[in-house]
């Protein structure tokens, strides 16, 4: 599970990156540069938003997909009960 562990670290990347920037921000004296960390703290903010709705939509469309594979595990499961249910008919030609 690889996977999970990168995007939670992207996303935990991109909140201290935001949190630093606002630090920043908050001891900047000149305003161009308190602007500037405003402005980077918004984009680092913004991808962490994207990272989070990505991994939750990640996590949905994984029980999505397990639940369609459930439903057609258990069709299949109750075909072959139901085939088994059916009395065997031979049935013979003449040549």
């Amino acid at each position: 599970m690889a996977g999970p562990v990168t995007r939670t670290t992207n996303l935990d990347f991109f909140l201290a990156r935001a949190n630093q920037a606002r630090a920043e921000a908050d001891v900047a004296t000149l305003d161009r540069v308190r602007e500037r960390c405003r402005r980077s703290e918004a984009a680092w903010s913004a991808l962490a938003d994207r990272a989070q709705r990505s991994e939750r939509l990640r996590i949905e469309d994984q029980k999505r997909k397990a639940a369609t594979a459930a439903s057609i595990s258990d069709e299949d499961r109750t075909e072959e009960q139901s085939e088994d249910d059916c009395p065997r008919v031979r049935r013979t030609t003449a040549f």
